[in-house]
């Protein structure tokens, strides 16, 4: 399907679940949101399974033989879910602050020294042709990156600004470690923001390799592949929760 008419059957699938009071079930959010930590914690290798994921979030357990940094993704993860969905509640701009404090939960009791901080030192991207930024460039491209986001979110269509917010941020890499985590939680908090559901990317195998190389064509300059694997992400988690108030 064309981009431009996915765009259009989210806006419509977005007003038709808008008719919906009872998907504020605290129940079914709670459920996504465990299952969205899963996944995203999923992408970076982490191999605590959904009921796991579930343990360690609703009950503290800790699962025997996974390391506890895997437990601490897991409780990080869940926790910067609630903070992006307080900000939504709050109106809250997103902005430089906003953007180290999401990155300071994800790397909470983990990696202190970097938690909310951009690196210091070069970053090579593990099976990624892509060489991030030299670090003493980095506070000026993030500078621009929330210029684009300011200039960009009265004009572009808020799925396409919240996909193109995370692959310029996962392209800059700002920060030593959870660069995707804190890229695909912009991303939500944008959705949000706006009416939409959060787009949930899977973490399987075959999944995971659609996503990389989408981001990698991205920095060839074909974004189009990269946002409507984005869009697509949102179409499943709308009907998903449409067949649930059905």
């Amino acid at each position: 399907m064309p981009l431009q008419a996915l765009l259009q059957e989210l806006d419509t699938l977005k007003a038709e679940l808008g008719k919906f009071r009872s998907l504020d079930n605290a129940r079914i959010q709670e459920a996504l949101a465990i299952e969205y930590t899963y996944e995203s914690n999923r992408i970076e290798g982490n191999t605590l399974t959904l009921q796991e994921t579930q343990l360690v979030i609703e009950k503290g357990l800790t699962i025997g033989g996974k390391p506890l940094k895997e437990h601490l993704e897991a409780i990080n993860h869940k926790e910067a879910i609630d903070f992006i969905g307080e900000l939504v509640k709050q109106d809250a701009v997103l902005d430089e602050r906003t953007l180290k404090q999401i990155h300071a939960i994800i790397l909470k009791s983990i990696d202190r020294e970097n938690a909310g901080v951009y690196r210091k030192v070069p970053v090579l991207i593990s099976g990624s042709t892509h060489t991030p930024p030299q670090p003493y460039l980095l506070q000026k491209l993030m500078e621009d990156y929330f210029v684009f986001y300011n200039e960009s979110k009265g004009t572009l269509h808020p799925v396409v600004l919240a996909a193109e917010m995370h692959e310029r941020l996962v392209t800059i890499h700002p920060f030593i470690d959870g660069n995707g985590r804190t890229s695909r939680l912009v991303m939500n908090l944008i959705l949000l923001q706006h009416g939409y559901p959060i787009a949930n990317i899977r973490g399987d195998a075959e999944s995971r390799l659609k996503y990389y190389d989408a981001l990698e064509r991205s920095r060839e300059d074909n974004k189009t592949a990269f946002i409507e694997l984005v869009a697509e992400a949102v179409r499943q988690t709308t009907e998903r929760l449409l067949n649930l108030a059905k």
